[in-house]
């Protein structure tokens, strides 16, 4: 199905939700252009902070560029500013995680779209933008969580409950960083060998029992085991053995990268992708 000519009321509709920093909504959008190339409406929510990023970015024409992908911003929580920067990763993860929930519910119970748009029937949110399945509970919309770095990546991620439990993380001390310490093997976690302490998602290197990315991270796995579905953005032959192991531990799991190549195999084909952007710094041509 290409979307050519179903009627607009008919189609799926996915609203797709990344987490608010330039390496999440790139392969976001990425994604967001693949469902959109095979019939789906999309609805793309940014943060009102990244929403006027890429406004001005790329222009207010950025993100008016068709009827049936269309842009949406509800507000992360932190205070307001006109920084052109990416935020404070710490802050934003909490901040997110405890604000975000009542605005993304309410946009998609009362969205200011237009009402012959189709209703929503996928929700596919950022890995760690859980609360995103929460909503979509109260709603009765299924929730795919999207993670956009690698399966391993993934993985490690659902080992920091028990590196926890064994005593390997919070660090005992700071010297713990340069004394061969993060070279200890790691020999317990399915379809991965040979792994060190130190080839782990770098939060496990921490002092602080009360270190909030560690506990974040841990948390948005956990809550993973209740989406109706997860995406990875790799392929099979490149993980195969550590997609397998997770594949036991969650629901279902598709692989659909390197979303990037896909993109690129599309776009000549359709000229609404290839005019959507995602990048929140204007691009600067001089130096090509």
């Amino acid at each position: 199905m290409d979307g050519v000519g179903v009627e607009v009321s008919k189609r799926p509709h996915a609203v797709c939700l990344p987490f608010p920093a330039q390496g999440h909504i790139s392969p976001m959008m990425k994604l967001a252009k693949l469902l959109h190339h095979r019939g789906f409406h999309i609805t793309f929510i940014n943060s009102e902070y990244n929403h006027k990023r890429m406004l001005k970015s790329r222009g207010p024409s950025a993100l008016h560029v068709s009827q049936d992908f269309c842009f949406e911003a509800i507000p992360d929580g932190l205070p307001l500013t006109d920084a052109d920067a990416t935020q404070d990763i710490p802050s934003l993860c909490d901040s997110t995680s405890k604000t975000c929930l009542g605005p993304f519910r309410n946009l998609l119970a009362n969205p200011s779209l237009d009402k012959t748009l189709p209703p929503v029937t996928r929700i596919v949110s950022d890995g760690v933008m859980s609360f995103a399945i929460k909503a979509g509970e109260d709603l009765g919309i299924p929730v795919a969580l999207f993670w956009t770095a690698s399966a391993c990546g993934f993985m490690g991620y659902t080992q920091y409950r028990q590196l926890i439990d064994k005593g390997l993380t919070p660090l005992r001390g700071e010297a713990s960083l340069t004394n061969g310490y993060l070279d200890t093997m790691i020999d317990w976690i399915p379809g991965m060998k040979d792994i060190r302490l130190s080839d782990l998602p770098s939060f496990v290197r921490t002092t602080d029992p009360e270190d909030m990315m560690l506990s974040f991270a841990m948390g948005e796995v956990e809550r993973a085991s209740k989406a109706s579905a997860i995406i990875v953005n790799t392929y099979d032959t490149l993980e195969y053995k550590v997609l397998k192991a997770l594949s036991s531990m969650f629901p279902p799991i598709y692989t659909i990268g390197p979303n990037h190549l896909l993109v690129n195999m599309i776009v000549p084909q359709n000229a609404i992708s290839s005019s959507i952007g995602s990048s929140l710094w204007k691009e600067e041509p001089e130096c090509l």
